[in-house]
């Protein structure tokens, strides 16, 4: 047995009280290690989560990080920036689905992630974002 225990984990629930916020797992009796069974309610643990992806691999979560791909991200799922992109003429349905088809067309990307370190891509983006802006304020 391992120094330290290690298991697979799938997130139940999450709520809120006084003292901060009560993440709930779910642990399969087989991966669960005895010694934190042993221990006392109250124990303090360090904890590393890394989310797994389909391949069984830790997430990839610096394609969040990236302010292009974040900015794409928000604004197709904004109803009014989908809503702008119909009254201009981009799309024919206000949806999300639409407004990340056309971002990837109009980027010639196969994936909102592919945006991340482009700096041209970023500056476009950036620009179809204040048009959105003042398009936004007319109303």
């Amino acid at each position: 047995m391992s120094q330290h225990p290690s298991f697979e984990a799938i997130k139940v629930a999450l709520k809120q009280d006084k003292s901060g916020y009560v993440l709930t797992l779910n642990i399969h009796p087989d991966d669960l290690d005895d010694r934190i069974m042993r221990d006392f309610v109250g124990s303090r643990y360090v904890v590393v989560m890394a989310r797994i992806d389909n391949d069984e691999q830790p997430l990839n979560r610096e394609q969040f990080t990236d302010p292009a791909v974040r900015l794409a991200g928000m604004l197709c799922k904004d109803k009014d920036f989908q809503a702008f992109l119909v009254e201009i003429g981009d799309i024919f349905d206000a949806n999300e689905l639409e407004a990340a088809d056309w971002l990837r067309n109009e980027f010639g990307v196969a994936s909102r992630s592919e945006l991340r370190g482009n700096e041209e891509a970023a500056r476009k983006l950036n620009q179809i974002h204040e048009e959105f802006k003042k398009w936004k304020q007319k109303d």
